[in-house]
């Protein structure tokens, strides 16, 4: 009997040892998805907490990194997920796509102008820009574009001449908008402005305000793809004293304790809010879409690297509490212009080429 009762107890240990082991299998499975994004929120994929955050939940991604309207023309059919920063450029994707449901946009960013200290002095001296403080204020956009149109150089603008870096035409360092999603939210913010807050729609529109849009871009030269490359050299010292970038950009920045230097946080009056939208390519790629969006603790990695996730103010307004000298975190005084649909916009940046 006492033999019987040890081979019934050892087999009933394995059963469970072998069950344990399924159970545990089953609950650490990982799935890998793999997908292309936007340069700026590469740091966030790197991150090692979002790494592991992400594998907590069963995820390992991976990811490569393209201008968010070049993302169209990039072979998909290995890809999960596609991550451009807006809207525009995601509808465009979303007929690649053969997932039910609609993309989705677990976190947002404004668009902003950070400048140097003397730069935005001037600018305000101006009157083409208003500081709220010594690190912050609103770009004036009417008044700007007035200023692009006639060709101002900083030389015209009084008090430049203190500032022996201050030299040539004023204009703002944008990327690319025939590839980048950040140079096109510009023109579409331009475009709202220049032709009496209407939303470009059809042709004529275009047609109105074309001239000017395309002296925004031609003024610049060579541009870049992504908005990345434009602020590291921003705060590198380097470059234009102005530049378009994402606001994510810079709260990164500062609560990771970097040095920003002499830099200013101005927010255009009119703008644009840049929606991060992930578009599914599979069923692995919609799960991580929606964690993105609802698994607390990425929202707050989301939030450290400068995002503000969408439904959730009150978690961005407490994370850059320190940093109000630099972020408008309530959008004070800031106009949210409506977007071109995607094809308009797409016309709309071609025609700042032709």
């Amino acid at each position: 009997m006492g033999i019987v009762l040890a081979v019934l107890l050892i087999g009933g240990v394995a059963v469970a040892v072998i069950a344990g082991r399924e159970n545990q299998d089953t609950s650490t499975a990982t799935k890998t998805v793999r997908g292309v994004i936007g340069s700026e929120k590469a740091e966030f994929f790197a991150d090692p907490e979002v790494v592991k955050a992400l594998a907590d939940q069963g995820f390992i991604v991976k990811t490569e990194t393209s201008g968010s309207w070049a993302m169209n023309e990039l072979p998909l059919k290995d890809k999960d997920f596609a991550f451009p920063s807006a809207k525009a450029p995601a509808d465009e994707l979303r007929r690649k796509s053969k997932i039910q449901g609609g993309p989705i946009r677990p976190f947002y960013s404004p668009l902003v102008v950070v400048a140097h200290s003397p730069a935005a002095k001037v600018l305000a001296d101006n009157g083409l820009a208003t500081l709220t403080g010594k690190s912050t204020g609103t770009l004036r956009m009417r008044p700007y574009l007035d200023a692009a149109k006639a060709d101002r150089t900083w030389q015209q603008l009084k008090g430049a001449t203190r500032h022996a870096e201050l030299t040539g035409t004023v204009f703002i360092t944008s990327t690319d908008p025939v590839a980048s999603n950040s140079g096109a939210l510009y023109l579409a913010a331009a475009s709202y402005v220049a032709d009496g807050g209407k939303v470009a729609a059809d042709d004529a529109a275009l047609g109105r305000t074309a001239p000017l849009l395309k002296k925004l871009i031609s003024v610049q030269g060579a541009q870049q793809t992504s908005s990345d490359a434009p602020f590291r050299d921003f705060i590198s010292g380097v470059g234009n004293p102005l530049v378009l970038v994402y606001e994510s950009q810079v709260a990164s920045l500062l609560m990771r304790k970097q040095e920003v230097g002499d830099l200013v946080v101005l927010y255009p009056d009119t703008t644009v809010s840049s929606d991060h939208t992930l578009v599914p390519l599979s069923e692995n790629g919609r799960a991580l879409g929606e964690l993105l969006g609802s698994d607390k603790r990425l929202r707050e990695l989301a939030v450290r690297h400068g995002f503000r996730p969408q439904g959730a103010a009150a978690e961005f307004t407490a994370a850059t509490a320190g940093h109000t000298a630099y972020l408008n975190q309530t959008l004070t005084g800031v106009h949210q212009a409506p977007v071109p649909t995607a094809e308009v916009l797409r016309a709309m940046a071609q025609r700042t080429r032709s």
